[in-house]
């Protein structure tokens, strides 16, 4: 039987509108809390934007994030999975940032993921831009390099961005590689597209052996084909999966920093996550979601709808 602790509040007992936001209605669990040790998955917010290059805001999506996570209910209506019940979930607070150093940042999110691992919690993180991934990582694969389900309109594998600047939200995974954090021929990209400077990030890709799935591919071969393959890809072994926002149109998810038109409705962006079933994930973000650009909240709303379906496929 679920214990009632990790329980989320009912809209039923308590109005959505009501009470101090946490994580899908979750209980705030903190290292010290005294039932930090009982937490399976810990959702937690990443509130960092230092290595954007175009529209900043993503450093505000983790509060967005979980106003907006007050409308999350306790069973997955396509699915039936009810995650709560599965495993015992919190809400494990922020990540503090120094929003003046990247360096003293990424040491922060390292050593944070660090003590997360070392309690074995799956981390669910909300961004964030993308460079967040990379401490993420550094946290998580320190022993041996895992494989990779990415979702996103860009690659993020430029070697760096103004004459040398090597941590933005467009080099992590580059770095990710090189540090050995990666396993280049278990990582797949999916939904790339749009115009580029040049083809140096594909040409690193082709070079180690990341699988690179443009947005026509992805679509001319259909969901089902393509996570078939994104599965064959990582295997049975550790894998983690990041989610950036921009992989969905803005048509659907304009609050974001870097959009890119022609991607999949926001139907697809869940269904991508569901073909994820079986696949053993030992964390997960979604990044990118910048709320001063999104009116109305709906970039953030499907933003912790994509989450509700990474938990549900994580327990």
């Amino acid at each position: 039987m679920s214990d009632p602790f990790f329980q989320p509040v009912s809209g039923m007992e308590l109005p959505r509108f009501a009470g101090v936001p946490t994580f899908m209605r979750l209980p705030h669990v903190e290292f010290n809390h005294p039932r930090f040790n009982e937490v399976g998955i810990g959702i937690i917010g990443a509130p960092w934007d230092s290595g954007t290059t175009n529209r900043p805001g993503p450093r505000h999506g983790p509060r967005q994030l979980r106003d907006l996570s007050t409308m999350i209910r306790a069973e997955n209506g396509a699915t039936g999975i009810r995650p709560f019940e599965a495993v015992n979930c919190a809400d494990l607070g922020d990540v503090a940032p120094n929003p003046a150093s990247i360096q003293d940042s990424l040491d922060r999110f390292t050593a944070f993921y660090s003590k997360v691992k070392a309690a074995g919690v799956k981390p669910l993180t909300a961004g964030g831009d993308h460079l967040c991934s990379l401490p993420i990582l550094r946290g998580l694969a320190s022993d041996a390099p895992v494989g990779m389900i990415h979702f996103d309109s860009h690659t993020d594998l430029f070697h760096s961005y103004f004459d040398g600047e090597m941590y933005t939200h467009g080099t992590p995974f580059r770095r990710a590689v090189e540090e050995g954090l990666l396993d280049p021929k278990r990582v797949v990209q999916i939904g790339i597209r749009g115009s580029a400077y040049d083809r140096e990030d594909r040409d690193f890709a082709e070079a180690v052996g990341i699988r690179i799935i443009t947005i026509e591919e992805f679509f001319a071969r259909g969901i089902p084909d393509v996570m078939a393959e994104a599965r064959e890809i990582v295997g049975t072994g550790d894998t983690y999966v990041s989610y950036d926002i921009d992989f969905v149109d803005p048509a659907f998810a304009p609050g974001t920093g870097t959009p890119e038109v022609g991607g999949p409705n926001s139907f697809q962006a869940l269904q991508v996550v569901r073909e994820l079933q079986g696949v053993n994930i030992i964390g997960a973000d979604m990044v990118e979601v910048s709320p001063p650009f999104d009116f109305g909240g709906a970039t953030a709303w499907l933003g912790v709808s994509i989450m509700f379906e990474l938990l549900c496929v994580m327990t």
